[in-house]
């Protein structure tokens, strides 16, 4: 390679859909016409989201295909039809890693090294953050740099990478905004951060029972919403991880639902077992969530702000964890805070805390919950409610286990 291709942004959107489908949607590779204009517009894992119409796909694929970046192919099988195939991992002769992390740069923009780990989730197994930061100073070492790293602007925590193939659109329009990388949380260690979560909730699980052991009679969505997990169960087992003060299991066992709480707290789960003597509540780690005893599987698993304190890297195993203890036809039922801050607080019902809130995007949580095979997800996104002292949004998302 003599020099590198200058990318439009349509060209940049074109190359980066059919590099993520080529290796998400194998089946279905090469792309079709229709596929690709699909690609390009859809609504997740696309920044700056568009809608190109056919004219501007076929134009611009007939523009890469001149310029030696895509190949246009006949489909070998049914009815003869054009498919697109991308040459531009060929032509930069890129590894594995890096093609996965130029996917990603191509469709989103300017990144942190953190929340390019977790888009490229199911374009390549990144172990950790240092891992991925090797490969983009591998990429922005070679003769002809891929990539470079942005200068941390005022009120950055991290610092952001950006292809060099050509203008990043949405660059210019974030470039003020301060962009918080969501796996900072675990900069010291995930052990180091469990034992911070541990400890403050141990401080504050009085005081925190206290005041929310009766926040549903105030929250019809979520009453709603815990009212079709009752009527899918029908009697049979439930789990909620993370159950605090345990109030949202009792009301699931009230229901009829033979229902257990388990919580990181040993705090917490003598709240729980206090103020609700004739529940089932046990202290432990949802990451390592077993069977009930009784059945082969949960008729669902409750992430009821479980997940808050998770890294948004550490989303996909946790999820993954969830969902291997359901019972085909099992729901997956998640609630956590809507956004894209990390809020750390160091005071909490009146006692001192170290913790820790990431808020996770919808469309992120989404696209996990799916990887980790669930069908029929719904998501639903409410704003907060002022009048309870709320400030963020909620999101909650419901998938089934395939039977």
């Amino acid at each position: 390679m003599t020099e590198l291709p200058v990318l439009e942004p349509d060209e940049q959107r074109i190359l980066g859909s059919l590099l993520e489908k080529q290796s998400t949607v194998p089946a279905s590779y090469p792309l079709t016409a229709n596929a690709l204009r699909a690609a390009c517009n859809q609504t997740s894992n696309r920044e700056p989201v568009v809608e190109y119409d056919e004219q501007v796909v076929a134009h611009t694929a007939r523009a890469l295909k001149e310029r030696g970046l895509l190949r246009i192919v006949w489909s070998d099988t049914g009815r003869r039809t054009l498919k697109y195939h991308q040459t531009l991992d060929e032509r930069l002769e890129l590894e594995p890693d890096e093609r996965a992390l130029l996917t990603v740069l191509l469709l989103r923009g300017s990144q942190t090294p953190g929340e390019l780990r977790t888009r490229t989730e199911r374009l390549h197994p990144f172990a950790d953050r240092g891992q991925v930061e090797a490969c983009l100073r591998r990429m922005a070492g070679r003769p002809r740099p891929l990539v470079r790293e942005l200068e941390r602007r005022p009120g950055q925590h991290d610092r952001r990478w950006v292809h060099l193939l050509g203008p990043v659109p949405q660059e210019a329009a974030t470039a003020g905004a301060a962009a918080v990388d969501r796996d900072a949380v675990i900069a010291g260690g995930a052990d180091v951060r469990d034992d911070r979560v541990r400890a403050s909730y141990d401080a504050v699980a009085t005081a925190y029972a206290d005041q929310l052991v009766d926040e549903l009679r105030g929250l019809p969505f979520e009453t709603w919403l815990l009212d079709r997990v009752l009527a899918h169960a029908d009697g049979n087992p439930v789990v909620e991880v993370g159950a605090g003060p345990g109030h949202v299991t009792a009301y699931l066992a009230d229901g009829g639902a033979e229902a257990t709480g388990i919580d990181v707290s040993p705090a917490m789960v003598g709240e729980a077992r206090r103020r609700f003597p004739g529940g089932s509540f046990e202290v432990g780690d949802l990451r390592r969530l077993s069977r009930p005893a009784a059945s082969s599987g949960w008729a669902a698993v409750l992430g009821w702000y479980s997940l808050v304190h998770l890294a948004a890297s550490e989303l996909p195993e946790a999820i993954a964890a969830l969902v291997r203890p359901l019972s085909p036809g099992g729901w997956l039922v998640l609630g956590l805070h809507a956004g894209t801050e990390v809020r750390h607080l160091d005071e909490w019902f009146g006692h001192e805390v170290d913790l820790d809130f990431v808020l996770h995007e919808p469309a992120s949580v989404v696209g996990v919950v799916e990887a980790a095979g669930l069908v029929e997800v719904e998501w639903y996104l409410r704003g907060p409610v002022t009048a309870r002292g709320e400030t963020t949004q909620r999101l909650y998302v419901i998938g089934r286990r395939p039977t």
